[in-house]
């Protein structure tokens, strides 16, 4: 058992609650840019007062149409301005907010409002409206149903008018740092999905380590204004972490639902935040977008040694930082800075231009490129956590970053390591239970510690890389113990590939079946002059299939003979969430898609 810890940097909250830094910081910096709010096509500032006016208004129409202290209410929204609106708004009044998916289907909001008492939810548009309204009958503590598009703001603003703004700071000043904020229910690879209790004081010591550790990153330089854009799901623990912080860490944030490249990018280019926050695919879709432009542009060539000559002083700087090596020699420092001008700067172009750090989270990012990210001129401090531990619970301090692994436990946390190499977790940012279920806190919670689920190692500076998942391990019918996450990752690596599952429980070997990302693809015929098939024949092409052999070829170096991918097979069609193949966070749901693809997988263990 390995164990490491780091002291604490700010002292947890005595008092208060979440919505009193909106009132606070109006109070003393009232002219302060706190939002930026998208609107008929063009960014506008939303000052810090106004913002406060915005959630008073709010709370008092939340009040004046029935809603209590303590009262549970869901948003199903993507992730826009009035999302954050509406959570500083409730737990103004001491409500708890429960947030779901805009993609979740009927019987997954009937599970989560039924399961937590919803007593009133706000949606975004109509579809939403219908997908609640079919359910409506099973859900009989739901009282009220506002719809965003339907101006569901001016409609409880206008209700409001008559209730005092004093009735609002006696619900705010009964609220405390125990009280629970909001009950976010976990994705669900297997099972129905739990609602995790996360209280204020989880949120504000989650956030306010996260500001005070990194807010020298924040900036792409000293003196700037620090700006983030939010296009995380605020559903998800991890976008609401973001809010949370750039709120209280007077953080100027945007808000941009889409997270595909069409619409993110000119957000980018318009908003130009100094840091942004993301998951690993969006550093992906980033770096595979560049090395198509510069392929098409007949400068493949020059990209790929740009690329490893990121990657080469990056590595030597990481060296340099933890002692052991010179750093970057004179001969690469001019080749990097040659390839600044044509390569690098065009990469960071793509973010907006003003980028220079960035947080990775929410699955593994690769250790090469994290360094390409890193010489290209954009540090990304990966990290590790879960919707128990409020989001980050480790994460790579900006002094000494190792890329490739997941960080050290952020201030005030300890990560344990136990025999059967379990992670656990210990710190103010540790959920409160599982609402309505006793049997999953008591199993999850031992002792003040979080048992994770998540396998992983810890090294002698306290840096923890994660392996896999207990409940993931594959063991074949010779007995071999397999963990999948590291081989899918690798194969995951090659732009053509979208997604991979590794199977082969209780089979004689480990096998794969793979999906295609249809851009990369769309791309890769276009060069090489084919002709764009259907998705069925596609994936008999030969050389696409050779393609893919190379991606599973550089996945088994990391394994011995017996874990290593005997067979694969691509498929025509990705696995989504509409077919339930996927959870809302992108996670493999591997028992519904081995079912789904049932005869696929058979035909890989045929003689």
């Amino acid at each position: 058992m390995r164990e490491f810890s780091n002291p604490p940097m700010a002292s947890a909250p005595l008092v208060g609650g979440l919505a009193d830094a909106v009132f606070d910081h109006a109070a003393e910096d009232p002219t302060r840019i706190a939002l930026g709010r998208k609107t008929d096509g063009r960014w506008q500032d939303v000052t810090s007062a106004r913002f406060r006016d915005e959630v008073l208004a709010l709370a008092k129409g939340l009040i004046a149409h029935g809603v209590r202290f303590g009262d549970r209410v869901a948003i199903m929204s993507r992730t826009r301005y009035e999302w954050t609106l509406f959570d500083f708004a409730l737990w103004s009044i001491g409500a708890q907010v429960v947030p779901v998916y805009p993609t979740s289907s009927a019987e997954q909001v009937v599970w989560m409002l039924h399961d937590a008492q919803v007593s009133a939810a706000m949606v975004e548009h109509e579809d939403h409206a219908m997908t609640i309204g079919s359910v409506i009958d099973r859900l009989p503590q739901l009282r009220r149903l506002w719809q965003l598009d339907a101006d569901a703001v001016g409609e409880l603003n206008g209700a409001g008018l008559d209730i005092d703004d004093e009735v609002v700071h006696r619900h705010r000043r009964a609220v405390t740092p125990e009280s629970i904020a909001t009950i976010i229910y976990t994705s669900g690879t297997t099972g129905k999905p739990k609602g995790c209790l996360v209280s204020h004081a989880n949120f504000m010591f989650e956030a306010d380590v996260m500001v005070e550790r990194w807010e020298p990153v924040f900036r792409a330089k000293r003196g700037d204004e620090a700006t983030t854009l939010l296009f995380l799901p605020l559903a998800h623990v991890f976008g609401r972490m973001v809010q949370v912080a750039a709120v209280r860490g007077r953080v100027k944030m945007g808000h941009q639902p889409n997270l595909n490249a069409a619409a993110l990018l000119p957000d980018l280019a318009a908003f130009r935040p100094s840091f942004i926050l993301a998951v690993p695919y969006i550093f992906e879709k980033v770096f595979n977008a560049a090395r198509r432009k510069a392929e098409k542009d007949g400068k493949a060539g020059a990209f790929d040694k740009a690329v490893e000559c990121a990657v080469r002083y990056a590595d030597a700087l990481e060296a340099k930082a933890f002692g052991s090596g010179p750093g970057p020699s004179a001969g690469l420092r001019m080749q990097h800075q040659l390839f600044d001008k044509l390569v690098y700067s065009k990469v960071r172009e793509a973010m907006g231009g003003r980028v220079r750090h960035a947080m990775s989270g929410g699955s593994g990012m690769d250790r090469r490129l994290g360094l390409f990210f890193a010489g290209a001129g954009v540090t990304v401090y990966e990290g590790y956590g879960l919707t128990e531990s409020t989001a980050a619970a480790t994460a790579n301090p900006p002094e000494r970053t190792r890329y490739g692994t997941v960080g050290q436990p952020i201030p005030g946390t300890t990560v344990r390591v136990a025999e059967d190499g379990e992670v656990w977790l210990r710190g103010g940012n540790i959920f409160q239970g599982y609402l309505n279920d006793p049997g999953a806190t008591d199993a999850t919670l031992r002792d003040g510690w979080l048992a994770t689920g998540d396998l992983g190692s810890l090294d002698e500076d306290g840096y923890l890389t994660i392996t896999g998942r207990k409940k993931e391990i594959l063991v074949t019918s010779g007995g071999k113990s397999v963990s999948p996450a590291q081989l899918e990752e690798r194969v995951r690596d090659h732009p053509l590939v979208a997604q991979c599952i590794v199977v082969g429980n209780d089979r004689p070997y480990v096998a794969a079946l793979v999906t295609l990302d249809a851009e990369a693809v769309e791309h890769w015929l276009t060069m090489r002059r084919k002709p764009m098939l259907p998705p069925g024949e596609l994936v008999r092409d030969h050389d696409l299939e050779t393609e893919v052999r190379r991606a599973v070829v550089a996945a088994n170096t990391l394994v011995s003979q017996a874990e290593s991918i005997r067979t694969f097979r691509i498929l025509a069609h990705q696995f989504s969430e509409e077919h339930g193949l996927l959870t809302p966070s992108l996670k493999l749901k591997r028992k519904a898609i081995e079912q789904a693809y049932s005869t696929e997988v058979e035909a890989l263990y045929r003689s």
